[in-house]
């Protein structure tokens, strides 16, 4: 097992075997913390470190890690290193992220376990100092917002569409989550094709309604997209997929306040309003 070194740093062997690898992090003679790779099959490592939480503790976390990947995939020919991090501990998954690890989701704990961030990296992934390779950290890391697209088609007589869904009792605008890399627009589209067999036309963007966390939801954000007005036989050419649509029915403003989501019925009497805003949140609905 080598020393690994950069400059004022030093990981000096303590263990080795085919299935564990450990170094301690030292500075000037001192002993700092641990660093270990662990085998977890052909070409797969996971990494694990304990280099306190005092001042200095990040950047000496990081040049850690970097020495470790650079001798996983320059010496010892793996393929993959991971990393699975209490997500109670920020400032670990931080290091890990800056270190040149990707985030790739949540492992989930069971009882008194944590949940863990699962950071990863590949042997060919760009160097974490470039460009390419900066970007696809920030991506794998930065939060993502839920969107939703929703379209507000109305009958002659100005009553509005809502659907009937198998997955809660309430009935909702027709539209659903946009799919990453795709538009809003784009998005509600598809969503009209695949659950009601229609094509629409997009003809404008009525207003983006920010919803709070609500039932076990994340919150979100809703375009909502007006779609026209055509007749009420509109609906008898529909082919629903049964799977999410039970039925759609046009609705005024009678059976919306009985049927509809709250957040629908907040929503929908904002846009029968006489100044709709382009963004609004929309209150916290009752559990």
């Amino acid at each position: 097992m080598p020393t690994l070194t950069d400059d004022d740093l030093v990981l000096e062997p303590t263990a080795g075997s085919e299935e564990f690898i450990g170094w301690s992090v030292t500075m000037a003679g001192q002993r700092l913390g641990t660093v270990a790779l662990r085998s977890e099959g052909r070409h797969v490592s996971s990494v694990r470190w304990n280099t306190g939480t005092g001042d200095g503790s990040l950047g000496l976390a990081v040049r850690s890690l970097r020495l470790v990947l650079a001798h996983a995939f320059e010496d010892l020919g793996l393929r993959r290193v991971e990393a699975r991090v209490p997500v109670d501990r920020p400032e670990d998954v931080r290091a890990a992220s800056i270190g040149g690890m990707r985030r790739e989701g949540i492992v989930r704990g069971s009882g008194d376990d944590p949940d863990r961030a699962l950071m990863a990296r590949l042997a060919d992934d760009p160097p974490a100092t470039s460009r390419e390779g900066f970007i696809a950290l920030l991506n794998a890391g930065l939060p993502t917002k839920r969107i939703i697209a929703q379209g507000l088609l109305r009958d002659r007589d100005g009553r509005v569409l809502l659907c009937r869904l198998t997955y809660k009792s309430e009935w909702d605008l027709p539209g659903g989550v946009v799919e990453v890399g795709e538009s809003p627009a784009r998005g509600l589209v598809r969503e009209l094709h695949e659950e009601l067999g229609v094509t629409v036309q997009v003809r404008g963007l009525l207003t983006v309604n920010w919803l709070p966390a609500w039932r076990g939801w994340d919150d979100a954000c809703i375009f909502l997209f007006d779609i026209g007005t055509v007749d009420a036989s509109f609906v008898d050419d529909l082919t629903l997929q049964p799977t999410e649509i039970v039925a759609v029915e046009w609705c005024d403003a009678e059976t919306v306040a009985q049927h509809a989501t709250g957040a629908a019925i907040e929503l929908l009497a904002a846009v029968d309003g006489d100044d709709l805003p382009t963004y609004r949140e929309a209150p916290l609905q009752p559990e």
